[in-house]
C-alpha cells in the first residue's frame, strides 16, 4: 500500500475513535505529516518499539502496541510457553497504563497468561519479576528518558534481558504478516481480570526485589556510620523511582534524606524539566536548590522508568558538578573493589562488563586488581548474555555492568540496568569516603592520580523528520567508504568497523568476536579513541569521544580538533 492508501485505511477502519479519526482528518491536507505516519510503521527490533504518541502507522498508540503484542503472541504460542505467562510493568508517561492494558488484553485473547504490575514500576522491577515468576517473557511500557512526546515497547525474554535478535525477527515477521486491525485479538480486560488470565501484582513483588537490591550491598554499615552527617537529595523526574529509591536508602541506614517536592508529582508531562534525562544538568535545579539549603553532600537523580540514575556532587568550594556515566562507573568499579579487598570477601573470578563506547579508565582498574574485562556492543541484553554465559560455565563472579549511558547493575537478580541498586551503591560509597574526609569529586581526583587524567564526552547530531534516517544512513556511509585517516592531524591507528564485524590495523584485518552493530570505532596513535553510532531509540547519531591527556584544556583542546575533522565530513 502507498502511504495515502494506509492513511485512508485507517481512516474508515470502526477500531478508531471519534478523538483517532478526528485527528486524522485534521492533517488531511498536510501531505508530509500523512508521509510522516503512513510510509511505514515502527521498526520492531530487540529494543522492542520507541517513536511519539500520535494515530498512525509509524507512532506509538494502543493500535501498533496491539499489533506488536500480537507478533509477541504469535512467537510465544510458538515456542509452546502460553501457560509460563508474561509479565507487564509500565511507566508515568502519558498512555503508559492504557498501553499497558492494551498489551495485556491482546496476551489474554491468545490464551497467555499474564502478570501485569497494578501500577507504575521501574524497568529493572519488570526483568526482576518476570525472572521471580518464571514468565517466558515480559513487556514494559516506557520511553525511558526520552521527551514527553514519546512512549515506547520493551519486550524482554525468559532471562530477564531484552529479546534476542532472533526472537526479535520472529516477532518482527509476525507482524508484518497480520494486519493491524483484522488479525489482531483483544479480549475484555476487566472480564479477563475477573478469569484469572490476567493477574494483578504489586508489593509482593516489590519486597523481594527490594531483598535482592539490598543484597547487593558491598559494606552494608558504610551509611549507618556516617548517618548523622551524611545528606543526599533525591528527584525521581516525576517517575518510578519515587517509591522504591527512597525506600532502599532508607533500608540501608540513610536518616538524612531529601527529595525533591516538585519532581515527586507524577505527571507524564515533565513539568520542570525540558527533557527527563539525568543525563543533562538542567534537570538538577530544583535539586540544587533543595542541597544549598539543607546542606546535602550529594544530589541523585533517576529517570521516569528508573533504569538510569545521574549525580551531582559537592566539591572542595562548596559548589556542584556533575560526575558523568563514565566516570561514575569506575568510580564503581574502584569502591567495589576496594571494598571487597578490605573486608577480604573478593568472590571467585571476578569480572566486570562494559560497553565499547564507555571509559578505558575502569578497565584500567580492573587490570591493576586482578579482575576481568568484558567489552560488549551498546544495550544491556549484551551484558546479560555475558553473565548468562558465566552462569552456564559456573566460573566465574559478576561484580558490575555498565554503559556511558548511565546505565548501572550489580548482581544477577535482574538483566537491565537499575537505578535503584545504583542509587544505593552510590548512596553507600559517598558514605565510605565522608568518613574519610572526601567527597566523590576528590575520589575522582585520586583516580586520575594513579591511573591518568580521563576525558570523555559525547556529542548528538540530530536528523529528524521524514528524511532523517536517510541522512543518517548516508553519514554512516560516507564514514564507512571513505574512513578519515587522521582527526585533528592525528592518525588513526585502528578502525573497528562492528557492522562488517571487523577491526583493521596496521593493513591486517581481524574479526571484533562481537555480532553485528552499525558502529564504528576508530582508534588513534596517541590511544584516543572516536566512536560513531546512530542512536536506537532517537532520530540522531552519537560521536563518542574517549580521550587521554594531562588535563582538561589539554583534553579540549584535542576534542575541538577531534570535533572539526568529522563536523568536515558531515
Amino acid at each position: 500500500m502507498t502511504y495515502l492508501e494506509n492513511y485512508e485505511k485507517w481512516l474508515a477502519s470502526n477500531a478508531l475513535s471519534r478523538e483517532e479519526r478526528a485527528e486524522l482528518a485534521s492533517i488531511a491536507s498536510d501531505e508530509n505529516e500523512i508521509k510522516l505516519r503512513f510510509s511505514c510503521g515502527l521498526s520492531f527490533g530487540t529494543a522492542g518499539l520507541r517513536g511519539t504518541m500520535k494515530t498512525g502507522w509509524n507512532a506509538m498508540n494502543r493500535h501498533t502496541v496491539a499489533h506488536a503484542t500480537q507478533g509477541l503472541a504469535s512467537l510465544i504460542l510458538k515456542e509452546g510457553r502460553a501457560a509460563d505467562g508474561v509479565a507487564i510493568a509500565y511507566d508515568s508517561r502519558l498512555n503508559s497504563p492504557l498501553f499497558a492494558k492494551t498489551a495485556a488484553s491482546v496476551l489474554a485473547a491468545n490464551g497467555i497468561q499474564v502478570y501485569l504490575f497494578d501500577e507504575l514500576r521501574p524497568t529493572p522491577e519488570l526483568s526482576f519479576a518476570l525472572r521471580e515468576l518464571r514468565c517466558v517473557a515480559g513487556i514494559n511500557i516506557t520511553a525511558s528518558h526520552n521527551p514527553k512526546e514519546y512512549n515506547g515497547y520493551k519486550a524482554y525474554w525468559e532471562d530477564g534481558a531484552q529479546l534476542p535478535p532472533e526472537h526479535a525477527d520472529t516477532v518482527s515477521e509476525a507482524i508484518a504478516a497480520c494486519d493491524i486491525f483484522e488479525d489482531v485479538k483483544i479480549a475484555d480486560f476487566d472480564a479477563s481480570v475477573q478469569n484469572g488470565i490476567i493477574r494483578i501484582i504489586g508489593t509482593e513483588i516489590d519486597e523481594k526485589y527490594l531483598e535482592n537490591v539490598v543484597d547487593q550491598a558491598v559494606n552494608p554499615d558504610a551509611v549507618k556510620a556516617v548517618a548523622d552527617e551524611l545528606k543526599i537529595v533525591y528527584t525521581p523526574l516525576h517517575g518510578t523511582g519515587h517509591k522504591l529509591v527512597p525506600a532502599v536508602m532508607r533500608k540501608i541506614g540513610l536518616s538524612h534524606l531529601y527529595t525533591v517536592d516538585e519532581q515527586m508529582v507524577i505527571d507524564g508531562n515533565f513539568p520542570t524539566v525540558k527533557k527527563p534525562n539525568p543525563e543533562y544538568s538542567d534537570v538538577f535545579t530544583l535539586g540544587i536548590k533543595l542541597a544549598n539549603e539543607v546542606g546535602s553532600d550529594l544530589i541523585v537523580a533517576t529517570d521516569p522508568d528508573a533504569d538510569r540514575v545521574g549525580v551531582m556532587t559537592r566539591t572542595a568550594d562548596g559548589s556542584f558538578m556533575t560526575i558523568t556515566g563514565n566516570q561514575m562507573g569506575a568510580l564503581l568499579v574502584d569502591y567495589i573493589i576496594t571494598a571487597y579487598k578490605e573486608t577480604d570477601t573478593m568472590p571467585h573470578h571476578p569480572y566486570v562488563v562494559k560497553s565499547i563506547v564507555t571509559s578505558e579508565l575502569s578497565a584500567k582498574i580492573c587490570a591493576a586488581n586482578n579482575v576481568k574485562m568484558h567489552n560488549v556492543l551498546t544495550g544491556f541484553k549484551f551484558i546479560g548474555e555475558v553473565i548468562k554465559n558465566y552462569e552456564k560455565t559456573g566460573d566465574g563472579t559478576f561484580l558490575f555492568g555498565f554503559e556511558e549511558s548511565y546505565g548501572y547493575l550489580k548482581g544477577t537478580y535482574a538483566r537491565d540496568k537499575d537505578a535503584v541498586v545504583a542509587s544505593m551503591l552510590i548512596c553507600e560509597m559517598t558514605a565510605f569516603y565522608k568518613a574519610r574526609g572526601m567527597t566523590l569529586a576528590d575520589a575522582l581526583n585520586a583516580l586520575w592520580e594513579k591511573y591518568g587524567y580521563c576525558f570523555e564526552t559525547n556529542v548528538e547530531i540530530y536528523m529528524e523528520g521524514l528524511e532523517g534516517p536517510a541522512r543518517m544512513d548516508a553519514l554512516m556511509s560516507k564514514l564507512r567508504n571513505d574512513p578519515p585517516a587522521s582527526f585533528g592531524g592525528v592518525a588513526v591507528k585502528m578502525i573497528g568497523d562492528y557492522k562488517l564485524g571487523t577491526i583493521t590495523e596496521n593493513g591486517q584485518t581481524r574479526p571484533t568476536g562481537l555480532p553485528s552493530s552499525n558502529v564504528l570505532y576508530y582508534r588513534l596513535e596517541n590511544g584516543d579513541v572516536i566512536v560513531a553510532r546512530p542512536s536506537g531509540t532517537e532520530p540522531k547519531i552519537k560521536y563518542y569521544y574517549m580521550l587521554e591527556a594531562a588535563d582538561k584544556a589539554e583534553a579540549e583542546d584535542k576534542l575541538a580538533r577531534y570535533a572539526a575533522t568529522l563536523d568536515s565530513i558531515a
